[in-house]
């Protein structure tokens, strides 16, 4: 039997963690566990960091969410103000159907673990009585009394949930008088602002890196009263206890669905990626034969394109975006960031389709190569950042 000291390393994608995140569930759907060795992160900056340094392999990062648009942490990663991650390029995407869930304690059991709390503070109290003087022991108990009177009551919120309006995603399936607290990605609170402001108004909400870690910080709570807005795998995962589902499904849009995007290294062998996303970098080597790269129709892809313009000159913006017009290129999607050069000076990226990889013998890159020689002229930089295939309309 051979050793596993001689086995293969399983090439390694890093994903924002903990498991059990959506982060994680993107990156099982494209990345296979028998094949890849997924790895969690805190952050997302360092995923572009273990993606640069050759670390990992790839990384998958949310890109933007249909409810509650970009997510500034990558775009801005993508800025890479400080030229620090040259060699990393996108190489794909990964679309999610996102249903959030309220998990936490419900009412019994956040009762329970309060009277568990108690007996246990009880029998301290009668362990230090019966060995210390009387003295000691009365001032134990007006210690006792004190700390009991800055128990924090409980909020002032109907004990049953109130009949939601016909805007209102998802019911309470229990009552939620006993939470005090929400955790949360901050897109995740944008995402359910509907359900949180009817059925848990004025409960304090504090954001988390991610939903997963929401779950790991609900379910640590000895008193039960507190409560994450994550997916229903952060439920049935070990990691974060016996977390109930208190209310299904309280995203404000049933079409919620966050897209995230794959980084890999431009100078990496590809050899190993799933299939869509290897099919540009063969492209571009030269691998496909002729026949199929004819194929590869031009509205099958899409690339991302980051740029700046002369603010000083009147329709820079506007000049910019002419081009890919003139090119009859399709763009997709633009946002902004702050350049940090100059207040109110910024850095755009624009999403189009097109821009087939490979050799052409139909003409087709024609356009895009126009379209670049109009940017170098209008714009005072630009970087192309990928060109991946596209996996939804």
């Amino acid at each position: 039997m051979a050793s596993s000291e001689h086995s293969p390393a399983r090439p390694k994608v890093a994903f924002l963690g903990p498991p059990a995140s959506y982060s994680h569930q993107a990156t099982k759907s494209v990345f296979s566990d028998d094949t890849w060795d997924l790895t969690p992160t805190t952050t997302i900056k360092e995923i572009f960091d273990v993606v640069q340094s050759g670390a990992v392999k790839a990384g998958v990062v949310p890109f933007e969410n249909s409810t509650h648009g970009p997510v500034t942490f990558t775009l801005d990663a993508l800025a890479d103000r400080e030229g620090v991650y040259n060699s990393l390029i996108v190489t794909g995407e990964i679309y999610l159907d996102v249903h959030h869930y309220l998990l936490g304690r419900k009412p019994e059991e956040a009762e329970a673990a309060k009277k568990l709390q108690k007996e246990d503070t009880t029998k301290e109290a009668d362990a230090a009585e019966d060995s210390e003087t009387a003295k000691e022991s009365e001032s134990a108990q007006e210690s006792e009394t004190a700390r009991e009177a800055k128990t924090p009551a409980e909020p002032d919120i109907a004990t049953e949930p109130q009949p939601p309006s016909a805007e209102v995603k998802g019911q309470p399936l229990t009552s939620l008088a006993h939470i005090t607290r929400i955790y949360s990605h901050p897109q995740a609170f944008g995402q359910t602002t509907a359900f949180v402001s009817r059925h848990l108004p004025g409960v304090e909400t504090i954001e988390t890196s991610s939903t997963s870690r929401a779950a790991q910080l609900a379910a640590a709570d000895p008193t039960g009263t507190s409560a994450a807005i994550a997916s229903l795998a952060a439920a049935a995962s070990a990691a974060h206890g016996d977390l109930s589902v208190l209310a299904p499904h309280i995203q404000d849009r049933d079409d919620n669905a966050t897209r995230f995007l794959v980084l890999f290294r431009e100078d990496s062998d590809p050899d190993e990626l799933p299939h869509d996303l290897y099919v540009p970098y063969a492209a571009r080597r030269g691998d496909l034969t002729l026949e199929e790269l004819e194929g590869l129709q031009r509205s099958m892809f899409k690339s991302l394109m980051r740029f700046t313009v002369p603010h000083d000159r009147p329709g820079a913006l506007a000049d910019v975006l002419e081009c890919f017009k003139g090119a009859g290129l399709n763009l997709t999607s633009i946002n902004s960031l702050p350049s940090l050069e100059r207040p109110f000076r910024y850095l755009f990226f624009v999403e189009f389709e097109g821009d087939r990889p490979g050799r052409r013998t139909d003409g087709s890159g024609d356009k895009v190569r126009e379209a670049y020689e109009g940017i170098d002229k209008a714009a005072r930089g630009w970087k192309k950042l990928g060109t991946w295939m596209k996996q939804r309309d």
